[in-house]
């Protein structure tokens, strides 16, 4: 199998505020980890089941509830996660150093279920690796998961737009510098966001740098502005 096509992804939307959970690893050796997984754990180990991947790892963009499960604000909401997952596929949580206390407290999961990372670090999934990167900003230890030329990108960058910086443990300076680091990747690299905001789920990072403003904006200053 060509080194092209060894790259397994699918991009499912799953629960009521149009996220995106992933399925990304090895066509070669069915092995997968899922990104961001949520809401619905039945309906996605199920369809792992019926693909017949085996589930070797979850990969956390941030700690928000709608990402990864757990308590949801002051409501007493809670959404299904992390925790629904390990109790059906016993695997590691690959969380970044800087948000692994927040996926914890979040979630309920226990330190000996993550496994911190920090940026640069890779993991071998099958045949195909990814690449850890920190990219904070809407969170402190939000990441981005980097596959050949796909980037999933979470809640740091969308097609359209960018992630919310007026949340606890946002910083707007962070997210600045995390856009400028993210634009300068290789104009087909294919980003893949955390929710369906645009009229299209994907789109090349040329596409995405025409009609997103936020990363046209050159200065902290305007982008501070702008974001708050």
């Amino acid at each position: 199998m060509s080194d092209e096509n060894e790259l397994l992804i699918e991009q499912i939307q799953i629960g009521p505020m149009q996220n995106f959970t992933y399925v990304v690893g090895s066509r070669s050796t069915r092995e997968v980890a899922l990104v961001d997984p949520a809401w619905d754990i039945d309906d996605l180990v199920r369809h792992l089941d019926e693909k017949g991947y085996t589930l070797k790892a979850a990969l956390v963009t941030h700690y928000h509830p709608d990402h990864i499960g757990g308590g949801f604000g002051g409501g007493g909401r809670s959404i299904a996660g992390l925790p629904e997952l390990l109790a059906k596929r016993p695997v590691k949580i690959y969380a970044h150093n800087d948000e692994a206390d927040g996926v914890r407290k979040v979630t309920g999961v226990s330190e000996s279920d993550i496994q911190r990372v920090r940026s640069g670090d890779k993991l071998a999934i099958g045949a195909i690796e990814v690449e850890f990167l920190h990219t904070p900003g809407h969170t402190p230890g939000s990441q981005c998961f980097r596959i050949k030329n796909t980037l999933v990108s979470g809640d740091t960058l969308f097609i359209n737009s960018c992630g919310r910086v007026d949340l606890p443990g946002s910083d707007v300076e962070q997210m600045y510098q995390s856009l400028q680091r993210l634009s300068a990747l290789p104009d087909d690299t294919l980003l893949l966001p955390g929710h369906n905001y645009a009229d299209v789920p994907n789109a090349t990072m040329a596409e995405t740098k025409q009609q997103n403003p936020y990363l046209r904006i050159q200065d902290l200053a305007t982008f501070r502005e702008v974001m708050l």
